[in-house]
């Protein structure tokens, strides 16, 4: 006899113990193996949150690492009227502090030429109008610049044509043509030249490249350029100013280092008072201390992000019920915690402030950063102190963060990034951990095969005691049955 099933032939619950068994077999090592899943994927997890912060925390110390960032000057311009804004000005961080009253009296332009009216030779109308009965074509340049294109006409082309030709020429350099109807007999059409190339001298020129006497009407010159036909009305001109009274010029209205390693660009004309003077603006140059101020208190939020972070990641769990952090007692976390902090309270002896203690930024007792409101100790509090490095100091906070020797924030950059970039220390921790959680998929498979492996024997050892057993009740039985026929 067969017996299917454990228990069928003995009437043992022997497939209910076998069970057990193996259950008792599997669970402490399913449960060591479950953990140790846990515990890598939350070391995984834990250094991918370590790590982006301490990449957003590196962003915020590369603007502090470039003295170009904290050297800054900043042009303040005040206008006698709200209404008007003259120009606006840029300072590179070389310029010096001052004051200047600059008044703009004069936009640059560019220069704009027109044709005849119709009744002094010039077009009745714009589409029946022929320019010239031959091809040939015109040339428009800017003699002192070297700008130059060229646009053919054809024999029969109207000013229409011509005006779209212009505007859509290959090389144009700033040339716009458009007509104006006069509506008039002796008006006319009237094709118009706007050239956006502004300052004295800088005239557009047509050339008339093949002499053709019906272009004389649109032409400004020959083909040799000594013949002149059209003038501008109105001729390219320079932007000018007065700084403290004295006329200062520009082919643009950009006036590049007119004042020394200053800039400031015309927008508009400066309003006039009663007497019909120009009124002029006050440009004042100092340090940017408020873009300053705003990067070192960033600075400070930023530190105390990432610490934060840390904090929560490395925490022990206060009681059996608050689990411990994904990192805790971790040594390389705590690591960086105690390298972060001696960078941050480290002296530098390249800037005369010392350390960031001069510029008002403390640890407190929690282990963060603080610019501190209140006065210890007889000295200064954390906001006085920045305050009058501000005022005093403005260059000397450059050299605290920058110097290439010993700012804080170069150091901190570069101990920063050696944890953070690819082959950095985390990542290369990263990816340990998930090699060991791969090796771990591997145990489990192995794991899986011992546990059918046992199930096996002990199915096997129970199958021949429940068989052994139907047997003797089999015997049992029969001797029963014997006995019973005596």
């Amino acid at each position: 006899m067969t017996i299917q099933s454990l228990g069928v032939g003995s009437g043992l619950a022997l497939d209910d113990l076998v069970n057990q068994l193996i259950e008792a077999e599997r669970k402490p090592k399913q449960d060591r193996l479950d953990n140790k899943e846990k515990s890598l994927d939350a070391t995984i997890s834990g250094i991918g949150k370590l790590k982006s912060k301490m990449s957003d925390f590196l962003k915020s110390v590369d603007d502090l690492r470039s003295d170009f960032n904290l050297k800054g000057r900043e042009p303040k311009v005040t206008n006698p009227s709200e209404s008007v804004t003259p120009f606006t000005a840029e300072a590179s961080n070389s310029a010096l502090e001052g004051d200047y009253k600059v008044a703009v009296t004069q936009l640059a332009s560019g220069s704009r030429i027109e044709t005849a009216d119709a009744a002094s030779g010039g077009y009745a109308n714009s589409n029946s109008s022929v320019l010239s009965a031959g091809s040939g074509s015109l040339t428009f340049k800017i003699g002192s610049t070297g700008d130059s294109f060229s646009v053919n006409v054809t024999a029969g082309m109207s000013l229409t044509d011509l005006r779209n030709e212009i505007n859509k020429a290959s090389g144009n350099f700033g040339v716009n043509a458009n007509i104006i109807d006069t509506g008039t007999a002796t008006g006319g059409a009237k094709l118009v030249f706007s050239s956006s190339v502004t300052g004295a001298g800088n005239d557009l020129q047509i050339v008339n490249d093949n002499d053709i006497a019906e272009l004389q009407k649109v032409a400004t010159t020959d083909s040799t350029e000594t013949a002149t036909y059209l003038t501008p009305i109105k001729s390219a001109q320079n932007a000018q100013a007065t700084i403290d009274g004295i006329l200062v010029e520009s082919q643009t209205n950009k006036f590049n280092n007119t004042i020394q390693n200053v800039s400031f660009e015309a927008t508009e004309l400066s309003p006039k008072d009663a007497t019909n003077n120009f009124q002029a603006s006050t440009l004042s140059i100092g340090y940017d201390k408020e873009g300053v101020e705003k990067k070192i208190r960033d600075f400070v939020e930023n530190f105390n992000a990432l610490n934060k972070e840390i904090k929560t990641l490395t925490k022990y769990g206060e009681s059996e019920l608050e689990e411990d952090g994904a990192l805790a007692g971790d040594f390389m976390v705590r690591s960086i915690q105690t390298g972060l902090a001696n960078i941050v309270s480290s002296s530098v002896e390249s800037s005369a402030l010392g350390g960031l203690f001069q510029i008002g930024i403390q640890f407190n007792d929690d282990g963060d950063l603080e610019i501190g409101t209140t006065s210890e100790f007889g000295l200064k509090s954390g906001e006085d102190r920045l305050k009058d490095a501000l005022d005093n100091n403005f260059d000397e906070i450059a050299n605290l963060f920058s110097n290439t020797d010993d700012g804080v924030a170069r150091n901190l950059y570069d101990y920063v990034k050696e944890y953070t970039t690819f082959s950095g220390l985390l990542s290369s921790r990263e990816r340990s951990v998930k090699d060991e959680k791969d090796q771990l998929s591997t145990e489990r498979e192995q794991f899986e095969l011992r546990m059918l492996s046992y199930e096996q024997i002990l199915r096997g050892k129970y199958l021949n005691l429940d068989q052994t057993v139907a047997r003797l009740n089999q015997t049992g039985n029969a001797l029963m049955a014997a006995l019973g026929g005596l």
